[in-house]
């Protein structure tokens, strides 16, 4: 789950992170009041769940608290377009008035979870206010990672170490420390996937300040913080994942021309990659998880068939806790309920298949079952071809 920087920041002064004064606007003339109070002046920044807003015009500087207002007016409704929005954009409907800050230096700092050490671990460079995946491909050695020892937590000398790799000295260096293990210590207590600032700013006066914040949390982890859950913004989600997600669905929208319904992220992401191999594209990505109903795997298919893009339909189950059958059952029965029209492949393997491959043959519908998972996917793009 995702939310807006203003929130994130929120967070951030909860655990004593300095972040810039800032407030949401609700009309012009909040926005000129807001600016006023600020002195005068004002960063105006519209809140969309993505990051390149800047250079998508979403994030102005405002002179003058009529300014504030005319740059409120024009980014209010706005569709904001960036690199990770795609090139449809998000509508916007927050904008937060930030107070401005002397920046002397821009840096770059994020804790995630990185799967190949099985540890969160600090990012650090020096090349603050750009994206990080621009630095790690053209610049690698200016980040520093720092693994951190869950019994442990981040100790000291690893706060330091990421002050120096930053370049950090004097007062900013002491204040650095502090900084650095409040931000783990958010991290962990509200169980984030990811918490990245940046930039991470020097002021003229020697202060550490997070003076732009992105926080996404783990899903899984969410039923122990509805604190956070009531951040959650339903207009940045598409309707099709908020519908998903009712059924305990894992539903993302692509833009290929094949639908797919699979168990387990790994196998969903194996069954995308192998429907590209074979020359076509996926047009989601959907997780039905261990233990769906029937009448889930239901849901899945109309959810899936809701995209007037999708020319066919791969399901691709590996029974564990999973049961083949039940599979099958959900299959035939959203055939059956939905008048499903176009082509329908499907792959079963583990607990119950043998049921399951007979449900689906006896249905007396148009489905093909494939072999394997190679068989299944030569099927479903033979099938649209």
């Amino acid at each position: 789950m995702n939310i807006h920087e203003y929130q994130a920041k929120e967070i951030l002064r909860q655990y004593g992170v300095a972040t810039p004064k800032g407030q949401v606007a609700r009309d012009r003339a909040e926005a000129a009041s807001i600016t006023r109070d600020f002195g005068g002046q004002s960063v105006v920044k519209a809140q969309i769940h993505a990051g390149g807003r800047g250079k998508g015009g979403g994030v102005k500087f405002a002179k003058t608290p009529d300014e504030a207002a005319e740059l409120f007016d024009r980014m209010l409704g706005m569709n904001l377009v960036t690199k990770q929005t795609g090139p449809e954009g998000r509508k916007v409907q927050t904008v937060f008035i930030s107070d401005p800050v002397d920046i002397a230096r821009e840096l770059y700092l994020s804790f995630l979870v990185d799967r190949a050490t099985g540890r969160v671990t600090a990012l650090a460079s020096t090349e603050g206010g750009v994206e990080i995946e621009e630095v790690a491909a053209h610049t690698p050695e200016k980040i520093v990672k720092v693994a951190v020892d869950p019994a442990i937590g981040l100790a000291g000398h690893q706060a330091r170490e990421l002050a120096f790799a930053l370049g950090l000295s004097g007062e900013s260096f002491k204040k650095s420390g502090v900084f650095f293990q409040n931000l783990y210590k958010l991290f962990v207590e509200k169980d984030c996937s990811m918490v990245e600032i940046n930039p991470l700013v020097v002021t003229t006066q020697g202060d550490v300040i997070a003076l732009d914040a992105k926080i996404s949390f783990d899903d899984n982890a969410l039923f122990r913080h509805p604190e956070i859950v009531a951040y959650r913004d339903l207009n940045e989600e598409a309707e099709a994942e908020i519908d998903a997600s009712k059924f305990g669905l894992n539903f993302i929208k692509l833009d290929g021309d094949i639908g797919c319904m699979v168990n387990g992220a790994g196998l969903a992401m194996a069954t995308m990659d192998i429907i590209q191999h074979h020359g076509s594209s996926p047009a989601n990505f959907l997780d039905v998880g261990g233990g769906a109903s029937e009448e889930a795997v239901k849901n899945a298919f109309r959810i899936i068939l809701q995209d007037p893009g999708v020319k066919a339909v791969l399901v691709n189950i590996f029974g564990g806790i999973m049961r083949c059958d039940i599979v099958a059952g959900g299959v035939v029965k959203a055939a059956r309920e939905i008048g499903v029209t176009v082509p329908v492949v499907v792959r079963l393997e583990g607990t119950n298949v043998e049921e399951g491959k007979k449900i689906l043959s006896e249905s007396g519908l148009r489905i093909q079952v494939a072999s394997d998972l190679d068989d299944a996917a030569r099927k479903v793009v033979a099938s649209i071809r």
